[in-house]
């Protein structure tokens, strides 16, 4: 519904409005400044763990590991330089090692970052919450005044009412711990 005097509001161009434009701008600029003020281990890590989990690293492993079997079982005609294949072992056991490290090292951050996306999903919720709450108080009282009949419904006053966001947490836990103990 247009109210008079202000025009139409036309549908931005890329199918996305401004204010959405703009929450993903302040979104990537933000990715870029966590990238740029990472720490070097951070980004070491991340950096192997992206090449460990590629197909090169795959291929590049496959190549080694037979060229090194090969020559150590006698199939290439060339000098056996690790007849009982320990010394692939132990190289295979090391790098494994460390590959976890730098693993476990990514999803720690990621953890963290999953984390902080979680607490800026939940101050969102809230506010958001908070702001309906609010306009269903104002539309109600609109409608109060105005006589219409659904401005008595019942369960508006619950609407109406403020969430208290530690009882709800308090709610869950609870009902948790009771499926927990019952498991």
């Amino acid at each position: 519904m247009e109210s008079k005097g202000s025009p139409p509001v036309e549908p931005h161009p890329q199918g996305l409005t401004p204010v959405v434009e703009r929450n993903i701008n302040v979104l990537l600029e933000r990715r870029r400044q966590e990238q740029v003020t990472r720490a070097l281990q951070a980004r070491i890590a991340d950096r192997i763990t992206r090449f460990a989990g590629s197909m090169l690293f795959a291929y590049i492993h496959l190549a080694l590991f037979g060229v090194w079997i090969l020559l150590s079982t006698g199939w290439l005609p060339l000098p056996r330089f690790d007849r009982t294949l320990v010394g692939l072992a132990m190289f295979a056991s090391v790098e494994a090692i460390f590959l976890s490290t730098f693993v476990l090292i990514t999803q720690n951050r990621m953890a963290a970052d999953a984390d902080k996306r979680a607490e800026l999903d939940l101050q969102v919720s809230l506010l958001a919450e908070h702001e309906i709450t609010r306009l269903i108080r104002l539309v109600s009282a609109l409608a109060q005044k105005a006589g219409i009949h659904e401005a008595h419904d019942p369960e508006l006053d619950e609407l109406e009412q403020n969430i208290a966001p530690e009882k709800v947490l308090e709610r869950i836990e609870t009902e948790h711990n009771e499926f927990a103990q019952k498991s």
